[in-house]
C-alpha cells in the first residue's frame, strides 16, 4: 500500500483547540468491524458498548513538561529544546529547534518566563537522526526542574500564541490515570475518561489494567516514504506489571475481550504478543511494531481510539485494526472519517472519539 492512499481532506474549523468541558461530554463514533455498521454516541455512554467480562487497557505514561527555552549565552540565539527520553543521571536525547544552533560543545543557558536560569544544558553528541545528546548542569536532578521551566509538549497544530503553558492545558493533557512520567505526547484516547466513569465501567463488571508506554515523537513522525513498508519506527519503552500480565494471561485464556484503550495501549500488546504464543510476560522492553494493512491481531479485540492525521502510522495501525488480515479496513475506516466529517466531529488530540468493535 502507498502512503498517499491512507489521506483525506479535513475542514481545519473541525481541528480541536481546546478540550472539551468535560473530559466524558466527547462523542462517539461506534465502528462495528463485522458489518460495517456506524452509531453515533457520546463518551459518557460507552459503557453500554462494552460487554460485561471484558477487560479494558489503559497507558499509564504520564506525560511530562518536556519543551525548554534555550540561549545561547555568547549570542543570544534561542532554541527550542523538546526532551525526548532520558538517557541516564542529567543526560537526554532531545530534539533541537534550529538544529544548527545546537552543535556538538554547544554550551546553553535553560530560559524561565523572567530570563536565564543557573541551568545549563551541554551537547555531547548527534545522532543520526538529528537528535542531541544533553548533558544537564546546574541542578541535581532536571526532571524535577522541568516541572518550574518547562512547557506541556502539545501538538503543533494546537495553537497557543501565549505558549502551551496554560493550567488547562496543564491538567487537560494528561489522563486522570496518569502515573508513570515520561512521555513528551499524550496518550489522548484516553484524555475522555474520568473516575467516575472508571468506576461505573468496573460496577459493570468490566475490568481495567495499565500498562506504560513512554510516547515519543516516533509515534507521530509523518510517514516521508511512498510504500509505507519503508517507513521505520522509532524504538518506546513499555513496561507490564505482573499483576497487569496476570490479568491480561486470564482475560487470553477465558476468551473475555481485551479492548485497548489508544494504539499505545494496542502497540504494547501486540509487541508483548509477538513474543510469544502462549503467555504475556512481564517486564521491561522495547517496541518498533509499524501496524499497517494488512496485519493480524492476536491480543486486542476492540479498540478506542481518537481521530488521527492524514497519511500517519496511527491512521494506519487503526486501518489494520478495523479489518486484520486484510486491507479492506482502510476504506472502512476513511467510511467512518467522512461519516464523522459530515456531523462534525472534532479531530485529533483534543476532539471526539471512536470505537471499533
Amino acid at each position: 500500500m502507498r502512503t498517499a492512499d491512507f489521506h483525506y481532506e479535513l475542514p481545519p474549523d473541525l481541528i480541536a483547540q481546546v478540550p472539551s468541558e468535560r473530559r466524558d461530554a466527547s462523542r462517539l463514533l461506534v465502528l462495528d468491524r463485522g458489518t460495517g455498521a456506524m452509531e453515533h454516541s457520546v463518551f459518557h455512554d460507552i459503557a453500554k458498548w462494552i460487554p460485561p467480562g471484558a477487560l479494558l487497557v489503559v497507558n499509564d505514561s504520564k506525560v511530562i513538561p518536556a519543551r525548554l527555552r534555550a540561549r545561547n549565552p555568547t549570542t543570544g540565539g534561542e532554541l527550542e529544546l523538546l526532551l525526548l527520553e532520558s538517557v541516564g543521571a542529567n543526560e537526554w536525547w532531545a530534539m533541537a529547534r534550529p538544529g544548527k544552533r545546537a552543535p556538538v560543545g554547544r554550551e546553553m543557558r535553560i530560559a524561565s518566563a523572567d530570563g536565564s536560569t543557573e541551568l545549563r544544558a551541554i551537547v555531547t553528541e548527534v545522532n543520526a537522526s538529528g537528535h542531541r545528546r544533553l548533558r544537564f548542569e546546574g541542578c541535581e536532578d532536571v526532571s524535577r526542574a522541568l516541572m518550574r521551566l518547562g512547557e506541556m509538549p502539545l501538538p503543533p497544530y494546537i495553537a497557543r500564541p501565549a505558549g502551551p503553558s496554560s493550567a488547562t492545558d496543564v491538567d487537560r493533557y494528561q489522563t486522570v490515570y496518569a502515573a508513570t512520567p515520561g512521555s513528551v505526547a499524550a496518550p489522548t484516547a484516553g484524555l475522555h475518561f474520568t473516575p467516575e466513569l472508571l468506576a461505573e465501567l468496573q460496577r459493570r463488571s468490566i475490568a481495567i489494567e495499565s500498562v506504560t508506554l513512554h510516547v515519543g515523537v516516533g509515534t507521530f513522525a509523518p510517514v516521508k516514504s511512498d510504500a509505507i513498508e519503508d517507513h521505520k519506527m522509532h524504538s518506546e519503552r513499555y513496561h507490564i506489571s505482573e499483576a497487569a500480565a496476570k490479568a491480561l494471561n486470564e482475560a487470553r485464556g477465558q476468551r473475555r475481550p481485551i479492548i485497548a484503550v489508544g494504539t499505545t495501549s494496542l502497540r504494547v500488546l501486540e509487541s508483548a504478543a509477538r513474543g510469544s504464543n502462549e503467555i504475556i510476560p512481564a517486564g521491561t522492553a522495547r517496541t518498533d511494531i509499524f501496524i499497517y494493512p494488512p496485519r493480524s491481531f492476536r491480543m486486542v479485540g476492540g479498540l478506542i481510539t481518537n481521530f488521527h492525521l492524514p497519511q500517519s502510522t496511527l491512521l494506519m495501525l487503526v486501518s489494520a485494526f478495523a479489518a486484520p488480515g486484510s486491507s479492506a479496513g482502510l476504506e472502512l475506516v476513511l467510511g467512518a472519517y467522512r461519516e464523522a466529517i459530515a456531523h462534525r466531529y472534532r479531530f485529533f488530540s483534543y476532539g471526539d472519539a471512536m470505537f471499533l468493535r
